[in-house]
This record gives C-alpha cells, structure tokens and sequence, in this order.
C-alpha cells in the first residue's frame, strides 16, 4: 500500500499506456517507478536523474510512498526547464508533485498517440527504440549487478560472505544494534589475551548449567573464539539487525535476540547434555535475526562471488541454502564431526520464524 507523502492518503494504482503508475486522489500528485519513468520522459534525463539521486549529494525530500525512508530532492533539468524532484535510491520510485510530471519534456514513444494507426516507418523506430531501450536496461542491471557500491564489500564478498543489495533506507536510528555490537566487540577484545582459562569459566557448558548460577547463558553469548568469529556474528547483526530493530522497535528487536539466544543454547544442550566442550558466540541470537530479515524483506536480495563472478540471490533463497548447510552441519556433528555449535544456529532461526509469524500482522498494518 503506497501513501501520498502530502497528504497521507492512500495512493490509486492506475495503468496507462506505458505501464502502471499511482496518483493521489486528493492531490493528484503521483507516484512512479524509475523503468516506467524512463519510458515516459528522456531517458538520458532520467538517468542522470538517478545518478544524482543515488550520490545523495542533495538534501533529503519528502517520504518515500512505498518504504517511508526519505527521498532525495534532486533537480532535473530537460529542454531548458528545471524541476526538483523527490527520489527514493532504496525503492526506485520517483514522486511528482501536482501538475509537475504534466509539465515535463516527454518522450517520443510517450507522445505517440494510442488511437493513431502508425505508418511502417513509424513501428519499425518504436520497434528499434524498444530494442534499445531493453539493451540500455540489461546495461544497467549487469552494471548495477557487477560490484557492489562500495569497496569494502567488495573485500567481504571474496571472504564467501554475502554482501546487501537493496539497502532498504531506515526510518530510525539502530541505536539497539549498534550498542549491542560495541558491547560485544568490547567483550570479547577484552577477553582474547587470556582467551582459554575465559571461555572455560564463562562459557555454557552443557553438562554444567549450574555453573555461576546460570549466568553463562548470558556471558556465553559476548564471548568468541577470536576475530573471525566476532567479525562473522558482527556482520550479520549490522547488516541485517538495523532494518530489522527499525521495523520491530527496540523492545520487540532485543526480545527477538534474546529469545532466540537462549532457544538455540537449549537446542545445542538438548542435543548433546553430556558435553563438556564451551559454548560461545552470538551467533543463536543472529540466527534469529537472520531467519526474520529474510521473512520480513523477501523481495531483498544478496551478492555472493562464485568463480571471481557475482551472483545475485534473493534472501529467501539465501535462508534456505543457509539452513540446508546447518542440517549438513547438525548430521556431521551428531557423529562427531565439527565443534561448530550448528544446533544454536537452528534453534535460532527457529524462534525468527516464530517472530515473524507472530509479528508480521500488527506490524503490517503500522507500516
């Protein structure tokens, strides 16, 4: 459900003659997609609208209709006149003001009229404008798609992590997050010099849950094994926790992770209560927001590289690869094989479903 950003009122999904768009029906200002606006107005215009939009070097503009995060108000210039319009980079929706799209330059297959009969000539240009035009749009997926916009997810992506395509914009701080991983980080920096004799002490021992009065199920969840451990568990929760705290709240979020935390402790002992190995890592927790982003976002998506070449996935996909790789991982354990705690991990996900399932109808109708 798409809402105008001045008037609040639920936009009309209309159809013309180039695609679907959406109008106000109280301000008449209208809502559309970036492919939909490239067929209606010059194309190199819009393009270079979308550059500019996508710097974010202008100032923030009215609310994104479709994911409430704030557009960017970017000039657009064509035929000697200038209007400022509002750009959502996350959603690739434009929004004109009333009367603005009106009074744009339009294109050549805009201004064909639909009850003309058009001459030979006539359909073999549309025809070669529209081969062009599909070309131009492969161009821009396959660029979109080559590499990620910055370079550090670059260096991620070839450690086998998967990197976020679509950044969805927020609409809050995710001060819950980023607290979360400062604590965890200082945590488990502070513990690495004298790393053994800590886990030992602090860490969930399944055959020992008196241990401390069973705070190991919380000191369990800040320690780690080193800093490819922390730094695997810190990169899912900031990639995936912050959209997610923004849509659940900070209350409901950390529910989800403790939640999730302690489930996946309980599945792990439930799984071998006789074992004296520790248990660290926030990764029970982070499995659980794992499996919510990935419910909550489905039209999400994630880079991976396979063979120096980037792949696209959607999220869903993602999740279900991921948990195939734990049941692998759960089947090799229960003969021994890996100490990787891959029963937390389920137990975790397990509880994101539940969140999700349990929260996704009040949520829907806030948003």
């Amino acid at each position: 459900m798409l809402i105008c950003p001045s008037c609040r009122e639920t936009l009309d999904r209309k159809r013309g003659r180039l695609g679907f768009f959406w109008v106000c029906p109280s301000c008449k200002g209208r809502a559309m997609a970036l492919e939909m606006a490239k067929k209606a107005m010059p194309r190199q215009a819009v393009n270079a609208l979308w550059q500019r939009a996508r710097a974010r070097r202008h100032d923030d503009g009215k609310q994104c209709p479709a994911c409430r995060g704030r557009m960017t108000e970017v000039p657009f210039s064509c035929s000697g006149r200038t209007e400022y319009l509002d750009v959502c980079a996350g959603c690739h929706f434009i929004w004109f003001d009333p009367r603005e799209f009106e009074s744009l330059p339009k294109s050549a297959a805009a201004k064909i009229p639909k009850a003309r009969q058009m001459s030979d000539k006539e359909k073999e240009a549309l025809a070669l404008a529209r081969l062009e035009t599909v070309k131009s749009m492969q161009r821009d997926q396959d660029a979109h798609e080559t590499c990620p916009d910055n370079w550090w997810e670059v260096v991620v992506a070839y450690t086998g992590i998967p990197v976020e395509y679509n950044y969805t914009p927020l609409r809050h701080r995710p001060i819950a997050t980023w607290l979360l991983a400062v604590v965890i980080t200082a945590v488990s920096l502070a513990t690495f010099r004298n790393l053994e004799p800590v886990v030992m002490n602090w860490g969930l021992i399944p055959a020992e849950l008196g241990r401390h009065f069973g705070l190991t199920f919380v000191t369990s969840f800040f320690l780690h094994g080193g800093l490819v451990h922390l730094f695997g568990n810190l990169y899912y929760l900031v990639v995936f926790g912050d959209n997610s705290e923004d849509i659940l709240g900070r209350g409901r979020y950390l529910l989800l992770i403790a939640a999730a935390a302690i489930v996946g402790d309980i599945a792990q002992i439930v799984s071998d209560p006789g074992s004296t190995i520790p248990c660290i890592g926030a990764s029970g927790g982070i499995s659980g927001v794992l499996a919510y982003y990935c419910l909550r976002f489905p039209k999400a998506s994630v880079g991976i590289v396979v063979f120096f070449h980037w792949v696209r996935l959607p999220v869903g996909f993602m999740l279900v690869l991921w948990v195939m790789l734990q049941i692998i991982g759960a089947m090799r354990q229960s003969v021994g094989i890996g100490h990787v705690a891959v029963f937390a991990h389920l137990g975790g996900a397990a509880v994101g479903v539940l969140f999700w399932a349990w929260t996704r109808r009040s949520i829907s109708t806030t948003i």
